[in-house]
């Protein structure tokens, strides 16, 4: 069974979304997590390290995932509007005085893994003035910089750009019906962890105790709406551009990759090149798990615990 978030918030829009909290909930630094594709915010990496971390975690479920309403119909999916769904939630919740964490502060740390990276990254160029460190965790590079989107895959989303907003949801939507009814399943059951790029490669971390039942939770929640969220993320990335520059993200930022990773190191080093204060961190023997083994140098890098890209 799928867990859900703790509480929900409601944006100015009327627009609902979901939020999580893990960690810490006396830290004293508030640490932003944007979760994969397809994933929610239920998802914690490492709760004893999260725990013990100097790290409130705030996860917020991105549009049509676990608990967080989809988009109004008709509204083109953007990675910014997921920025701006997170902006919207620091600045509103620090104005009403209603701490995040005991930070005063009304600035962030910000992680994203796979998909999650791109929203992370959004948000600190796009609001340099919430975030005050960044960690991207496997996420790819744009596809026509570094290509990695089979074909016949990129060749349907651009078809599907030329589409009217609300036209191309539903396309993809059925697409996404037909997938799962071929398959045998409905379409509200969990995605397998292929779908978030675990390979044999990742059986070792796999193995880690309650690794595999997090991972299985958070996409239970992630599919509880149906397939709206992974819908709302692929066009989001594939169909139109991005929406910022990654040249525009100037804090300091610390970028991990899995050397046995598919979503292996040119993607790190394409981010790499282009950002003035990124370091980037390639770990051996894991793939788009590194996730889980990198958590407890995440947070200490976020929470100014330690200085230094030591991985």
């Amino acid at each position: 069974m799928g867990g859900m978030a703790d509480q929900i918030f409601m944006l100015e829009s009327g627009r609902r979304l979901g939020v999580s909290s893990h960690g810490n909930p006396l830290a004293d630094d508030v640490v932003v997590f944007c979760h994969p594709a397809p994933g929610s915010g239920v998802f914690d990496p490492d709760p004893t390290v999260s725990e013990r971390s100097d790290a409130h975690i705030i996860a917020i479920d991105r549009p049509g995932y676990g608990s967080s309403d989809p988009l109004p119909a008709g509204e083109w999916p953007t990675v910014t509007r997921a920025a701006e769904d997170i902006a919207e939630y620091i600045r509103r919740r620090a104005n009403a005085g209603m701490a995040i964490g005991n930070n005063s502060e009304r600035t962030v740390s910000v992680v994203g893994w796979s998909a999650g990276g791109r929203v992370a990254l959004a948000l600190a160029a796009r609001h340099p003035s919430l975030v005050k460190r960044l960690a991207v965790i496997g996420t790819p590079a744009p596809n026509d910089e570094v290509e990695w989107i089979p074909k016949p895959l990129a060749n349907e989303s651009a078809r599907l750009a030329r589409l009217p907003a609300q036209e191309a949801i539903e396309r993809l939507t059925d697409a996404f019906a037909h997938q799962a009814a071929a398959a045998g399943v409905s379409e509200n059951s969990p995605p397998p962890l292929a779908m978030l790029g675990v390979r044999d490669v990742d059986d070792r971390v796999l193995g880690a105790p309650g690794l595999r039942d997090r991972l299985e939770q958070m996409l239970a929640d992630a599919v509880r709406q149906g397939s709206i969220g992974q819908v709302t993320d692929l066009l989001a990335y594939t169909a139109h551009p991005w929406g910022f520059e990654v040249s525009n993200v100037a804090v300091e930022t610390l970028l991990v990759y899995g050397r046995a990773d598919e979503i292996g190191q040119a993607h790190g080093e394409w981010y790499a090149d282009r950002m003035p204060n990124a370091t980037l961190d390639a770990v051996d023997g894991v793939g788009h798990l590194v996730v889980y083994p990198a958590w407890k140098r995440v947070l200490e890098f976020l929470t100014f615990g330690q200085e230094g890209p030591a991985l």
